[in-house]
């Protein structure tokens, strides 16, 4: 019997992964979506966090992938880190099997091993509700997107062994990369 098998990225991987991003996020009008060179561009930048980025594999195959990186919150008193989730992909012949769904949760279940307390999404609310995802205005917190509505979302990981509190209110700071998607 095949399983799934959740576990970081490898460098064996971003040609796998890459494949799944293309394929999930595929428009007539452009030849490689920009998810694809999104995810490239991060992982060649301070937001990368290796062990955040994360794969789900069957039968010896990437069939999904759910990606953490770095952002900042901005206050008046100072930058706090926070996650982004995205981009979430699921190969089209493993899509609606619970691929993604184990992708994104073994990759909250790192952060939150990592102490992290907040994550960040642009997405389908019916689909990250599950997750606990809720409106990110209720939060305080505002980005680019913002505009957006609901999809703009936002979690607050269970508190680390410090204790430490979610970082507060303020402004999501993405890193370059995603200026260009």
């Amino acid at each position: 019997m095949t399983t799934l098998r959740l576990r970081p990225e490898s460098p064996a991987d971003e040609a796998p992964v890459a494949r799944v991003l293309a394929a999930a996020f595929a428009r007539p009008d452009v030849a490689t979506p920009p998810e694809v060179g999104l995810v490239e561009e991060l992982r060649h930048s301070p937001a990368w966090i290796p062990e955040l980025a994360m794969v789900a594999e069957y039968g010896g195959e990437v069939v999904a992938y759910a990606l953490l990186t770095r952002v900042g919150v901005r206050t008046e008193r100072g930058t706090w880190p926070a996650l982004a989730l995205g981009p979430v992909a699921v190969a089209r012949h493993r899509q609606r099997m619970g691929h993604g769904t184990a992708a994104v949760q073994a990759a909250l279940d790192a952060a939150t091993e990592l102490g992290e307390r907040l994550v960040v999404v642009l997405g389908d609310p019916a689909y990250y509700r599950r997750f606990g995802f809720g409106p990110a205005d209720r939060l305080g917190l505002t980005s680019p997107w913002s505009g957006l509505g609901e999809p703009w979302q936002a979690l607050v990981l269970p508190p680390s062994a410090s204790g430490e509190p979610p970082p507060p209110a303020g402004e999501v700071i993405f890193p370059p990369p995603w200026s260009r998607v």
